[in-house]
């Protein structure tokens, strides 16, 4: 009798360890309306199902998070799941501490990702490394009420007009007529992509680590220095000359009229706006003569990190199955305003009744944005050290826009920076194929 109860214990302890959620971590960068929805996913998904749990824990930004993660896969207390920006992907591809997920999780239907969320995260044979999540692409927003105001009655679509809205406003007596940050995403990266022209050679790093910046050498160097005179005339405000010191907090307070932002700002604008202001966004405008090509995909995707048991693997799976239902991908594009990235949920979204909702506008037009025709030039970025790249070009950049130097000697500089860069990371990785 001994013996059986022993067993029967033994037997109630083993059901009751099997039984314990696998608990787990996902580390990610958002702050903010984003952080928000993210820890509600989280949420959900404990309340869905008592196999797994998982605890969200925020970095406070990209740059903090992917800085912690390498120092906690070096000690050996690194998460299951990170978050990890568009920026670090060649440097998480090459560093052997993650899983590509389509190995991991080979019957998802990964060809359902639109084509500009898939190049960004994949290998040269059309693998995917990371689940794409919080998907963004550059829009343009405007505040249409400022500009009927000022007699202007259609949304500006090329430079040309957005410049020619721009005298008009100032005219009127607006102080802010275009805002920018100035940040190498928005005005180099997402231009260079629309306009098909390359950030790098070997098509932006895709095709071997020797590649080299230039920069300096295409049409992007005249816009940049056409933002600088634009400056000057009054017609584009930097950041620091706006009286909120955020160009997103000017935009969004209807201080500045005109601005170019990732789709996940939407959400923050349109409660902004919510009863002061009418809310436009459209794709970004273009130079005339320039045929539109796809915009890169931003924001972050998710990887899923090596050194970890069965358990923590088949949780982090289950979680990864649970963001790309299709109503979690609604209710983050609604919450957020990044973008849905599979083509299940664009139609589901096409087929509710609320298509025409705003709370779904950033959806059409992003991906449409996305969706434009592309070149090896527009699949996205994979060159090494690419963060500390865009360290060097706002350094160098906002010294030109500050009269310091011009904004050739600007771009100069900083493809000769960019390319000491790329020397060193192809030497750490010498030998090593792209994958």
């Amino acid at each position: 009798m001994k013996n059986l109860t022993l067993a029967a214990v033994a037997a109630l302890a083993f059901g009751a360890g099997s039984a314990q959620a696998t608990d787990i971590e996902f580390w990610y960068g958002n702050t903010g309306p984003v952080e928000t929805a993210i820890k509600a996913q989280c949420d959900a998904f404990n309340a869905a199902q008592s196999a797994h749990h998982i605890n969200c824990v925020g970095q406070g930004s990209y740059e903090v998070s992917m800085q912690k993660a390498i120092a906690a896969y070096r000690a050996k207390n690194h998460p299951v799941l990170i978050q990890f920006f568009d920026a670090g992907t060649l440097d998480l591809m090459l560093s052997d501490a993650v899983e590509p997920v389509q190995d991991l999780m080979p019957d998802v239907k990964w060809d359902s990702y639109i084509a500009g969320a898939r190049a960004y995260y994949e290998t040269s044979k059309g693998k995917l490394f990371a689940q794409p999540y919080n998907s963004s692409t550059l829009l343009f927003y405007t505040n249409k009420t400022e500009l009927e105001k000022a007699g202007i009655m259609q949304t500006p679509t090329t430079w040309e007009e957005v410049i020619d809205a721009a005298r008009t406003l100032k005219a009127a007596g607006h102080a802010c007529p275009f805002v920018t940050d100035g940040d190498t995403w928005r005005i180099l990266e997402q231009f260079s992509a629309r306009h098909g022209l390359p950030i790098a050679t070997k098509h932006n790093g895709y095709d071997g680590l020797d590649a080299e910046y230039v920069i300096n050498t295409t049409f992007a160097a005249k816009h940049l220095a056409n933002l600088v005179e634009w400056r000057n005339e009054g017609l584009v405000r930097l950041a620091a000359d706006t009286k909120a010191g955020n160009y997103t907090a000017a935009f969004n307070a209807g201080e500045c009229a005109m601005m170019e932002q990732s789709s996940g700002s939407y959400a923050a604008a349109a409660k902004a706006f919510d009863g002061k202001y009418e809310l436009t966004v459209t794709m970004a405008p273009m130079y005339k003569g320039y045929e539109r090509h796809n915009t890169f995909v931003g924001g972050a995707s998710i990887y899923v990190m090596k050194g970890h048991d069965k358990a923590e693997i088949e949780a982090a799976k289950a979680f990864l199955d649970f963001l790309r239902k299709p109503e979690q991908q609604m209710f983050f594009t609604a919450n957020t305003g990044y973008v849905p990235v599979t083509t299940d949920v664009l139609d589901a979204i096409a087929e509710s009744d609320e298509a025409d909702s705003p709370k779904y506008a950033t959806a059409k037009v992003g991906v449409e944005s996305m969706n434009q025709p592309a070149t090896p030039d527009t699949r996205g970025i994979r060159l090494g050290f690419y963060v500390q790249f865009r360290e060097v070009f706002m350094e160098e950049t906002q010294k030109a826009f500050a009269g310091q130097q011009t904004m050739q000697v600007a771009l100069d500089n900083t493809k000769k920076r960019g390319d000491q860069l790329l020397r060193r990371f192809e030497q750490t990785y010498k030998g090593k194929q792209l994958p």
